[in-house]
């Protein structure tokens, strides 16, 4: 009873972070055009529509605000501060193992190193006080189904296809970086992503990054 409990909170937790991406490529693309008139390539993946740093904010947000007591002036207050420790390690960690940025903060007030700023972390609060209202009852609906064995499959799936997708992504983003700073490729996976994962590929699909001397 206590696995088929924990396999079932697995896949809810596996379905909030695949929700929360999708949610955030729609988001940065709606802000993106409005910013540039015209539409961006947003995602953070090389296949499919997912902005996986939105996917761990609301992972956050799912398995911290349902324990927040103190009404929503607290979940902003708490979730403005958690957004903002997700969205800065985020940036940090891709300019750390990719030598990228997709967003930078700079020139804004009360930003902490470009990687978030006090109005995007009241964003992320915002977030919060939304995702408690009309997010979760939403969430709270996966969990009825967690315990068909068609939806288990479709589960299993999806997340190996997530899995490579991830690694591709990883292994183009970092081979691009080893390009960026002269170095050949030492192997038949260098070479392959050399070929199909091209920096002409690579700027087109993340057309937001900057790349980081280092």
């Amino acid at each position: 009873m206590k696995k088929e409990k924990y396999i079932n909170e697995m896949i809810k937790i596996f379905w909030v972070f695949i929700i929360g991406s999708i949610i955030g490529y729609i988001v940065e693309m709606i802000v993106g055009f409005v910013q540039n008139g015209h539409f961006v390539s947003r995602q953070g993946l090389v296949f499919g529509p997912f902005a996986q740093v939105y996917g761990l904010g609301i992972l956050v947000y799912y398995i911290v605000v349902p324990k927040i007591k103190g009404g929503y002036v607290k979940i902003f207050l708490v979730t403005m501060v958690l957004g903002g420790i997700v969205e800065y390690l985020c940036s940090y960690f891709q300019e750390v193992l990719f030598g990228t940025i997709s967003w930078d903060y700079s020139d804004l007030w009360f930003n902490i190193n470009g990687r978030t700023s006090l109005l995007h972390c009241t964003y992320w609060g915002i977030g919060g006080v939304l995702f408690m209202k009309y997010i979760m009852p939403f969430i709270e609906n996966i969990g009825k189904v967690t315990k068909n064995n068609y939806f288990k499959t479709v589960t299993a799936l999806f997340a190996i296809f997530m899995i490579f997708n991830i690694s591709v992504s990883s292994m183009a983003a970092i081979r691009q970086d080893e390009r960026n700073r002269e170095i050949a490729a030492s192997s038949n996976i260098d070479a392959f992503f050399d070929k199909y994962y091209s920096d002409e590929v690579m700027d087109e699909i993340y057309e937001n990054k900057i790349e980081v001397r280092r």
